[in-house]
């Protein structure tokens, strides 16, 4: 079976494997072989194992949803990434969330920073009188 794994930068994961567990939080987990009957599954915090042959991986997932039907799983997901273990994969996926947090901060403060300069220009420049 086929496994398609994307966020909003573009696929992650694009390959077959024999089987996969999917591991949600709230729902708990089960798996997908192949041939199963269609699934869609919303999946707000957890993990895919995928195993292919002696070979597994785990995808840890924030915020998506998987589709099965004639044997290809597309998860569509807003946050991911891919390790030997779910525990390395989560701790690799807060480090990217702690990264991508600090850069959001730096551009509020960057953004206050240009604005206060665009009002003391326009102040300065007399901008709107005649």
């Amino acid at each position: 079976m086929q496994i398609i794994i994307s966020t909003h930068q573009g696929n992650l994961y694009n390959e077959e494997v024999d089987y996969i567990v999917v591991h949600s939080e709230t729902d708990g987990g089960y798996g997908i072989m192949k041939n199963h009957v269609p699934v869609v599954s919303i999946i707000d915090e957890g993990y895919v194992k995928l195993v292919r042959g002696n070979d597994q991986y785990f995808v840890v997932l924030c915020s998506g949803i998987l589709e099965f039907h004639d044997n290809v799983a597309t998860i569509l997901v807003q946050e991911a990434h891919i390790g030997d273990t779910p525990e390395f994969a989560k701790q690799a996926l807060e480090e990217i969330r702690k990264e991508r947090l600090e850069k959001n901060r730096q551009q509020s403060v960057d953004f206050t920073q240009k604005e206060r300069e665009l009002r003391e220009h326009l102040k300065n420049a007399n901008a709107g009188s005649l």
